[in-house]
């Protein structure tokens, strides 16, 4: 069995895994989602009260939808299912079914049942509960075994979703999850030398238009992470302090777009989701003058094409 390593595995590839995953795989984090098992959600008819679509969706299209997203943010998804977590030198060993091992500092359990996999992390009596049914006796994942955030008693374990107790609807599940990969990037930049005023991580893009400030004045630069991201009675070293600084004002200035970028990203981002969706239904609800006028404009662009063609 070969060994591989990543920066976080996340064990389920439903709302709260796969929200997790696109939270911190923009960031830049190798994460690999494990998915393969029993899901909760692929039990449900149809989806009709997730934020954006107003008729609701099917399981299979918002299943491919989450996925392409993960995947199109940076992680990892393979068919897999985790059965062991094991401590080992201050990381996480993760076992599968498959017979990978993946070596992690971080895992996040995104499941929303079985948490029998993380035993042994924790003493049982902590991380699970027991319970009596018809006269008999479970054993269950503790949904209160983490804090609100997902933070548990264990470095480097985080838990979303359902199995946190954060799974009675799938959008309840989706913004726990991006609750809980905000909080573990606060921690990773933690470790990267940010202070608590500047952990969190915004991920935001804006409009440059918008901007009320000249984009070459360093010094409201500079005022305004002063401002937001330092408090007055710090001791945060210089080299240190001039380091976040100037790392923190490039990205947020990577993040303010032009006119014609945002264009750009309309056009693209619906042409995505187009992919994902019926090619007949799109035909019927197009007008068909609309059709026909595009017919002709190909048909056009076509000859014109053609005459430009040398011999």
């Amino acid at each position: 069995m070969t060994t591989s390593s990543r920066d976080v595995v996340i064990v389920g590839g439903g709302p709260a895994g796969c929200a997790v995953g696109v939270c911190i795989a923009r960031y830049g984090l190798d994460a690999v989602i494990f998915d393969r098992g029993n899901s909760s959600l692929r039990r449900c008819a149809f989806l009709e009260n997730y934020l954006g679509f107003p008729a609701g969706i099917d399981i299979e299209t918002f299943y491919k939808l989450m996925h392409d997203h993960a995947v199109e943010a940076g992680c990892d998804l393979v068919s897999d299912m985790v059965e062991s977590v094991e401590r080992t030198d201050g990381n996480f060993r993760v076992r599968t079914q498959d017979g990978r091992s993946v070596l992690v500092p971080r895992v996040v359990a995104a499941t929303t049942h079985d948490g029998e996999y993380l035993r042994g992390l924790d003493s049982d009596e902590v991380m699970f509960d027991t319970h009596e049914h018809h006269g008999e006796v479970h054993e269950e994942f503790d949904r209160e075994y983490a804090d609100a955030d997902g933070r548990t008693s264990v470095d480097g374990l985080y838990v979303a979703g359902g199995l946190a107790g954060h799974g009675e609807q799938v959008l309840v599940a989706a913004g726990h999850g991006m609750t809980v990969g905000r909080e573990l990037l606060a921690d990773v930049r933690c470790e990267e030398g940010y202070w608590e005023e500047a952990a969190p991580h915004y991920d935001w893009l804006r409009r440059r238009a918008a901007l009320d400030y000249d984009w070459d004045d360093e010094d409201t630069w500079n005022r305004r992470f002063a401002d937001h991201r330092v408090a007055d009675d710090h001791d945060i070293e210089q080299e240190r302090l001039q380091r976040i600084r100037q790392r923190e004002i490039e990205y947020v200035k990577s993040t303010h777009i032009g006119r014609s970028e945002i264009d750009n990203r309309r056009e693209r981002a619906q042409r995505r989701l187009a992919t994902h969706l019926d090619e007949e239904l799109l035909l019927e609800v197009i007008d068909d003058d609309r059709l026909q006028e595009y017919v002709a404009e190909q048909a056009e662009t076509t000859e014109s094409d053609g005459r430009n063609i040398p011999d």
